[in-house]
């Protein structure tokens, strides 16, 4: 594809030197040199408590204030809105705990059979534990969608807040939020949008997506790990979280515990600096190179994924499970006469990492007859490239012949 070198940007992994194909990308991406550089040199510079008074104080205050205007530029967010976590799943359980504050019985939540667990456990024990109501929105097991009627037929009025992916990281589906979202606040309903395995694949802007709140992971996008969301500014204000007295009840302060990993976080600026680097063509602002870098990333990805489905279609004993028309470049295969973990295993053997499993998408699994051993996915990066797609499908073909 014009525009996008996928030569140069391998070049700044140095993971990728070890020789493996990774499709291993929705548990993790591997990282470019620069971002894990970020992370060492605030490791070992003078670091202190935000403040403005020392220059250690002051160095921790400016890695916070910069990541978090790092992510707001991500995902077109105010930065005020923008709140570090340990991760997307400890995140969404604090946010949940302090949101069912306000609920009780006769309150409704909706949660959807194609999202991981950290997008379902924590909405169906914080319902619980207030005698709230859970309601599910399942997705269509031939088609692999979750379309917005499949949301709209489990509103009423009583719902409270709808817990949505915007993209499946089992089978890559990607939900019409926006409509969705239409949907929930035509019933005065909060739209929670995880979108951990769609920020890797696409622009996010997360007014345009209509998402009250959207969480995400930067590991899963060349970053380190931790997690972070971020949303509409009023309704954060109205949510008041467990904190210690003494610490803020500022937004976006009061819904972060403790001290901050600087170190994660100005890791999480390089890594989006990274990717703005990557545009193809010039632009003025930062969020203008991000959208014409990932618009770039997914159109190279698309690309390939294609390719290699194309390629597989011809592969015998194969059964593929990613059939929405809008998806991540993200398949899960299953095999008629043999098991995805020793697929794994066997492609293992020839360096090629593609693991087999549910990934925490235990209800999708189940809804797609695989139970919770699921299937073998196959993630496509931005470093993904010909040759490793070829390994790919040589690896797979060996497999399903081999006696």
């Amino acid at each position: 594809m014009t525009g996008y070198d996928v030569d140069a940007v391998r070049a700044h992994f140095p993971a990728l030197k070890e020789g493996a194909a990774h499709f291993d990308g929705p548990g993790g991406s591997q990282v470019p040199s620069v971002v894990a550089e970020a992370v060492s040199a605030t490791l070992s510079s003078a670091i202190a408590n935000q403040g403005r008074v020392t220059p250690a104080e002051r160095r921790a205050d400016d890695i916070v204030s910069g990541a978090r205007l790092a992510v707001a530029d991500l995902l077109a967010a105010d930065p005020r809105s923008v709140v570090f976590g340990r991760s997307m799943t400890q995140l969404t359980f604090d946010i949940s705990r302090a949101l069912a504050k306000t609920w009780g019985p006769g309150d409704e939540i909706v949660v959807t059979r194609l999202d991981h667990d950290a997008n379902i456990r924590p909405w169906v024990l914080a319902a619980e534990s207030v005698g709230a109501t859970v309601r599910w929105a399942t997705f269509d097991q031939a088609t692999g969608r979750l379309d917005p009627d499949h949301v709209r037929a489990v509103l009423s009025p009583r719902t409270r807040l709808v817990a949505v992916t915007a993209a499946s990281n089992l089978i890559g589906t990607r939900p019409n939020v926006a409509a969705i979202a239409r949907l929930v606040h035509g019933v005065g309903a909060l739209l929670y949008v995880d979108g951990v395995h769609a920020a890797p694949h696409a622009v996010v802007d997360i007014g345009e997506l209509g998402a009250d709140l959207f969480v995400c992971s930067p590991y899963k996008f060349f970053g380190p790990h931790c997690g972070v969301f971020a949303g509409r500014v009023d309704v954060l204000e109205d949510i008041h979280p467990d904190k210690l007295l003494p610490s803020s009840d500022d937004i976006p302060e009061r819904f972060e515990l403790g001290t901050l990993p600087y170190e994660l976080l100005a890791g999480v600026t390089a890594t989006v600096d990274f990717l703005a680097g990557l545009a193809p063509g010039p632009s003025e602002t930062r969020r203008g190179r991000l959208i014409s870098a990932i618009s770039a990333i997914e159109s190279y990805e698309d690309g390939l994924r294609i390719d290699l489905e194309t390629r597989l279609a011809g592969v015998a004993g194969l059964v593929p499970y990613s059939r929405a028309p809008r998806r991540t470049p993200t398949l899960l295969l299953g095999f008629t006469h043999k098991r995805s973990s020793d697929a794994q295993r066997w492609l293992a053997d020839r360096g090629v990492n593609a693991p087999a499993g549910s990934f925490y998408a235990l209800e999708a699994s189940l809804v797609l007859g695989l139970g919770s051993a699921g299937a073998l996915r196959i993630g496509l990066a931005p470093y993904t490239d010909q040759s490793d797609i070829d390994r790919l499908v040589d690896g797979l073909t060996s497999f399903v012949t081999a006696p």
